[in-house]
This record gives C-alpha cells, sequence and structure tokens, in this order.
C-alpha cells in the first residue's frame, strides 16, 4: 500500500494563509434541500476491491494511520490505501471538495463549514472522545475568567472543532467573536505563537493540549473533559459535543469500488479504537516514535485521542445542527446549514453489527 511520510510535529504543513472559510468557497447561501446524499452504486466482487485505491486523508498530531498500523489493521488489506496528510480537518475537507481525497476524519466543526459551502462530501461515520477541546492560557495569563477573553487575541484553526469549542465558550460568556481578535492559525503555528506570547489564549485539541501543558506550562482555562461535561468555567454548559466524524466525498460513494473500500474501512477504525482502549502503552510509543511528540507527551495525550464508535443517531444530527445554527448565528458561516443534508447512512449497519458484538449497543 502507498503511505506518505509522517512528518515531525514542529514542520508541519502550513496550507497557505488563506482561510478555511476563502478555501472552501463560502459564497452564497449555506446548505439547502437542494443538497443530496450519492446513490448507492453495486457490489463488487473481491477481485475487483483488489484493483481499488482508497485516498484517505490523515492528521498530522492525531494519525488514524498510524492508529491502524499500531492495531495490525494495515496488514493483508483487501485494497490500497494511499495517504495524504493534513494539519487539521478543513484543509483536509477542501481536498475532499477538490476531488483529491476520498474519505477523512475529522471533528465536529470541519463538515459545518463545508456544507455551508454546499461542498459534495457526506459524514458517513462518527466517534466521540472523551475530551473535548481545551482553551489554553499561559501560566501567568491573567486571563482566569470567560469574560476575561473579552479583547484578547486567540489563536485557533478556523473551522476546526476547536473553533466550535471557543464560539460556545464566548457564548457562555456573553461576548461574541467581535469581542475578541481571533488568529487563525494552523497547530505548528499555532504553538509557536502561543509559546512566544504573541497570542493570549490558544483553543486547540489534543495532543497540542498536552504538547503545551507539558512544555510550555499552559494552564487550561477550560480544560477538554470541561469543555465535554459543562465542568470548571464551563458551568454546567457542554461546551463541545467530542463528536469526530468520518467524512466521504460523494464522488467516492457512487463509485463501487470505493464504496466497497469504505464499508470495510469505516468498520476497521472502529475496531482499532477498540484496540487501543486495551493498549495504550503500546499506542503511545508508537505514536511517539511516528510524530516525533515526546514520549511524555504521548502518554499523557493518548487515552484523550482514543475515540468510541457511536451510532450516526438523531443524537449526533441535533448536536451538529445545534453547533451550525451557532456558526450561522454568529455569521461565522453564510446562511442556514441543514446538517441532516450531509449525512448518509448507508454504513449504519454493518458499524452497528460490530459495536452490538462489543455490547456497546
Amino acid at each position: 500500500m502507498t503511505m506518505v511520510t509522517t512528518v515531525k510535529l514542529r514542520n508541519l504543513l502550513v496550507l497557505g494563509a488563506v482561510t478555511a472559510v476563502a478555501a472552501l468557497g463560502l459564497t452564497g447561501c449555506g446548505g439547502g434541500s437542494d443538497s443530496a446524499t450519492a446513490p448507492v452504486p453495486s457490489t463488487v466482487s473481491a477481485a475487483q476491491l483488489r484493483s481499488v485505491t482508497l485516498r484517505v486523508g490523515d492528521q498530522s498530531g492525531d494519525s488514524v494511520q498510524n492508529l491502524l498500523r499500531a492495531a495490525g489493521l494495515l496488514t493483508n488489506l483487501p485494497y490500497t490505501i494511499q495517504w495524504s496528510t493534513f494539519t487539521s480537518g478543513p484543509p483536509m475537507l477542501q481536498a475532499a471538495t477538490a476531488g483529491a481525497i476520498d474519505l477523512g476524519q475529522v471533528g465536529n466543526t470541519p463538515p459545518i463549514f463545508s456544507a455551508a459551502a454546499n461542498a459534495k462530501i457526506d459524514v458517513v461515520a462518527v466517534e466521540q472522545s472523551p475530551v473535548g477541546d481545551a482553551i489554553l492560557v499561559p501560566s501567568n495569563s491573567p486571563i482566569h475568567t470567560l469574560a476575561d477573553l473579552k479583547g484578547r487575541t486567540i489563536a485557533v484553526a478556523q473551522g476546526s472543532s476547536a473553533n466550535g469549542t471557543l464560539l460556545n465558550t464566548l457564548n457562555k460568556a456573553g461576548l461574541t467573536p467581535s469581542d475578541v481578535k481571533l488568529a487563525y492559525l494552523q497547530p505548528g503555528n499555532a504553538y509557536t505563537a502561543f509559546a512566544q506570547h504573541q497570542v493570549d489564549a490558544w483553543a486547540v485539541w489534543q495532543p497540542y493540549v498536552s504538547e503545551a501543558e507539558l512544555q510550555t506550562g499552559a494552564r487550561a482555562l477550560v480544560s477538554g473533559k470541561d469543555s465535554l461535561t459543562g465542568g470548571g468555567l464551563a458551568g454546567g454548559t457542554q461546551l463541545s459535543n467530542g463528536y469526530s466524524v468520518q467524512v466521504a466525498s460523494r464522488d467516492a460513494l457512487t463509485d463501487a469500488g470505493k464504496n466497497a473500500a469504505i464499508a470495510d474501512y469505516v468498520v476497521r477504525v472502529a475496531k482499532a479504537y477498540a484496540w487501543a482502549r486495551t493498549h495504550l502503552n503500546q499506542l503511545a510509543r508508537l505514536w511517539s516514535r511516528e510524530t516525533g511528540l515526546a514520549s511524555s507527551v504521548a502518554q499523557a495525550a493518548a487515552v484523550d485521542i482514543v475515540l468510541r464508535p457511536v451510532p450516526l443517531d438523531d443524537t449526533v444530527i441535533n448536536s451538529e445542527q445545534h453547533l451550525a445554527d451557532e456558526f450561522s448565528a454568529a455569521n461565522q458561516i453564510p446562511g442556514k446549514v441543514d446538517f441532516a443534508n450531509f449525512v448518509d447512512h448507508r454504513f449504519d449497519s454493518a458499524i452497528k453489527t460490530y459495536l452490538s458484538g462489543l455490547g456497546t449497543q
């Protein structure tokens, strides 16, 4: 199978200074009733599947490729995987929209931005993290309450899950995005800006949270766990739903061979996460070796990046719709997104069957 070289976190690919909204072509209205999921193609034979190359997007800091390899699930694949590595979810979905990849796992917010651009993508599977994203400040920062964020410069990857958490955090404080200065930076650049005190706060996910805490002494104004449970300064309000989603291009879903490969792949990922829950140390060692993360960072973050596959049901869709509505209300995306128009349930049965076998349903 074809692999791409995993780069060190400090040398992450920076995909230009153009914002995620501009890159996705967010002009005009948001996703509406004219969106339609892809038709389900016919099945393929095992011989036909062997000729398929599934182009999968991966993220530098939280690699599904590394997870699958550690779990032994990249051997004897019935098709080929060609991996492409991205710094975060928004540029990955930009690539899916452009037809450069077929599938990728992203956080809860990138598909909302893509839906607002009427991109031809669909969410086909979902996992949930035991923690959400965090809001970090330097250890000696005068910021101690959510209201203290007013007027501050906050780093965040635009359209990322952390962008959603930050928006909800501002809402909780009675603030809007116009009350702060948003520095739209990908994680590698944001880490540098944060470490050099060029920004006042940073909204981000694991493993960058543990990296900043252990190597710069960062303090969590809102921890990932509190953002998910409503604890701490979140004050009983869930600031993150913790969802990560598998998003496929509709072109791939209409291709019989790629559709069959995706059906296998999404269950394979679910199996890998089940393996990881009982092999955290092994996962952390491989993760450290492949990404260049300090072993202490990998160990600290490992438990938080092991997701739990969950059904792609109304609970997920309604939560994502609420988040999309928050972005619309804050004028962060144009128009209104109907998130259900960007969900495809064709793989639900296969995933549910696997989860039932684990006793999780």
